[in-house]
């Protein structure tokens, strides 16, 4: 097989081979058994506009094996997941990942070298997340380690700060019965002051770290609630003192006499400031950074002196910038790729050599049947093309990750990334998904119908792969009527129910349009920790997948069981118009039925139900179904 469809030696059409049902093992849950059921297509050449409507069918591709999870019966039903890019909200740990790769380009982020982290990518799978990673103590480590966990530091008193204030409202207002038990107060914020903010101190020398205004929140809130009633018969001197209670001014210092036991806990001063609840260090010309130096590298640094060396050697380090580079090309073989990729795949998923050769990864990430459409074929074509293509992330002339990615007329399927183990610190996983959304933003002006960004499968059974989830506001596909679903309406059903029939519930998805678009407050339980996994779309098949998937294309116990449904579900259609290819000619399947004898027909329908059903009957009739 080339490495990409040539128009100019193949029709423009789609040619698959069907290989039916077939058990295999799972890269997911890792099973002993052969739990994992699919459907699968051995493509020659497929359109980019059918495989676009594959990919709304819940297919999936491995190079040119085509692939359909059996969501009834295998061990993990695996979603197809996509997103719609121009609703795309960031969330801030994405917004995180952003500002931490510009700071390393700019040379504000203290890092020496890259390959001095002293990550230990040699974790397993299943346990390699990066708080088991060690680090050297060489000064730029030290460097890089302040920076990283001052940063985490910081963010865990934010949310310890507002998670407190939200206890204090509850027990202060709502559990004493001082306010409505029915009324929904606003989530406490807290922010970190900024440089320029922080000599705000209304008294003594102390320096203001850390604000929130959650009293003004709780004052806004309460007056909507109380608009609704009517207040215009009572007295005057009632209204002003109701409006007095209501001040902003008047809930901080409420707040601040209940939140008083917190200086004892972080050692800060807690004053209200004309409605601010404002929390000050009790050290004098303190800072949240010195702080959290302070409780963060003692361990690390071991002594004091250690510590001054390190500071001096990051005052004279000279500022470096770097140029980061995204190149986007074809899909072919490159020996720095492989090279790339196998350093990849035996550091972080540790492969063994002999798993990683050059023929499985042509198969996996070169190969491929999708037909080439130039970008001067319609006027409708980004400038790039649609096809199968790999994009380059380089730093200073040095390959750092590949993003295997189609780019089809609706969106951009990404398929797999693989990346240098040495800037794992970088998170470029979810670097190049922020790119790769940016891009379809970006060329939505040549092609319109180019809207969305295609995640490959999300199994929600598998912790490791709910990070998709986090790219917000995603949607997840319906394994029967192939409709949309929103993921915070199929959320909670699959907290239940490995498979579920999404579209079901589209009543709750009405409930929740209705909402306001925003990200959620914590992704943090959907985000797993898994260098590698986190990055990966699709699961690499070996040579015995493979050959298993072949050899087992009849699989007559895992025929599905469709009494439950109604005949419009099953997608049973008539199979006269169904598109069969034959020693080089094309004819319908109603074509063909004098040229074969009662017990080969009947054998050749059966295949042909199963295959009209699996791809549908629109695919069906346009695809061609090989016969050789």
């Amino acid at each position: 097989m080339k490495n990409e469809a040539s128009s100019s030696n193949n029709r423009e059409e789609t040619v698959v081979v069907d290989c039916g049902r077939s058990r295999s093992s799972c890269g997911y849950c890792k099973s002993s058994g052969r739990t994992s059921i699919s459907h699968g297509l051995w493509a020659n050449s497929i359109t980019v506009n059918d495989y676009q409507d594959l990919l709304d069918r819940g297919w999936r591709r491995s190079g040119c094996f085509l692939y359909k999870p059996d969501m009834e019966r295998t061990c993990c039903p695996s979603y197809t997941i996509r997103l719609k890019a121009s609703d795309f909200v960031p969330s801030k740990d994405q917004l995180r990942v952003y500002r931490r790769l510009n700071r390393f380009l700019d040379g504000t982020l203290e890092v020496r070298n890259p390959i001095e982290h002293g990550y230990n990518t040699n974790t397993s799978k299943n346990t390699g997340s990066l708080s088991n990673h060690k680090v050297s103590s060489s000064a730029g480590n030290v460097s890089f380690l302040r920076s990283n966990k001052q940063e985490n530091k910081a963010e865990e008193v934010i949310y310890n700060l507002s998670d407190q204030i939200d206890k204090v409202l509850h027990y202060t207002y709502i559990g004493s019965g001082e306010l409505p038990s029915g009324i929904q107060l606003p989530k406490a914020t807290v922010k970190k002051v900024s440089n320029a903010k922080r000599k705000l101190s209304v008294e003594g020398s102390e320096d203001l770290l850390y604000s929130s205004n959650i009293a003004f929140q709780i004052a806004a809130t309460l007056r909507r609630a109380q608009s609704a009633e009517d207040t215009q018969q009572l007295p005057m001197s009632r209204k002003n003192a109701e409006e007095n209670d209501l001040s902003p001014k008047s809930f901080a210092e409420k707040l601040t006499c209940s939140l008083k036991q917190l200086a004892n806990i972080y050692g800060f001063s807690i004053k209200a400031c004309n409605g601010h609840i404002n929390f000050y260090s009790t050290a004098k010309n303190a800072s949240p950074d010195a702080e959290v130096q302070n409780v963060t590298l003692h361990k690390e640094l071991g002594s004091g002196s250690k510590s001054s060396g390190a500071n001096k050697s990051s005052e004279h380090h000279q500022v470096q910038k770097k140029k980061l580079e995204i190149r986007l090309k074809r899909s072919s073989f490159d020996p720095e790729e492989y090279a790339l990729y196998r350093r990849y795949q035996m550091k972080v998923h540790n492969d063994t050599p002999d798993h990683v050769t050059e023929s499985s990864y042509r198969r996996f990430l070169v190969d491929t049947p999708l037909l080439f459409v130039s970008p001067s074929a319609d006027g409708m074509v980004p400038p790039c093309g649609f096809g199968s293509f790999h994009q380059q992330y380089i730093i200073d002339g040095k390959l750092v990750a590949v993003g295997v990615i189609d780019i089809l007329p609706g969106c951009l399927s990404s398929k797999y990334l693989f990346w240098d183990p040495d800037y794992a610190f970088l998170s470029l996983g979810k670097y190049s998904a922020l790119q790769e959304i940016d891009w379809v933003k970006e060329n939505q002006i040549y092609s319109a119908g180019l809207q969305c960004y295609y995640m490959g499968y999300y199994i929600h059974s598998c912790s490791k792969m709910r990070y998709k989830a986090t790219y917000y506001p995603s949607e997840l596909l319906c394994p029967l009527r192939y409709q949309w679903v929103s993921f915070h309406t199929a959320r909670p059903l699959l907290d239940k129910k490995k498979y579920v029939i999404l579209s079901n519930f589209a009543s709750l998805q009405d409930v929740e349009s209705s909402k306001p678009c925003v990200p959620p407050e914590s992704d943090m339980e959907l985000q797993h920790n898994v260098i590698g996994l986190e990055d990966t779309n699709d699961v690499p098949m070996d040579d015995e997948e493979m050959a298993e998937i072949e050899s087992e294309s009849s699989d007559d116990e895992l025929e599905t069981d469709t009494s439950g449904l109604a005949s419009a579900e099953i997608d049973d259609g008539d199979l006269s118009n169904v598109l069969v290819g034959l020693r080089g000619s094309r004819l319908r399947y109603k074509e063909l039925q004098r040229a074969f004898g009662p017990s080969e027909m009947n054998y050749l329908e059966t295949q042909l139900r199963s295959y009209q059903r699996v791809v549908g009957v629109g695919l069906s009739e346009r695809m061609v179904y090989s016969l050789g």
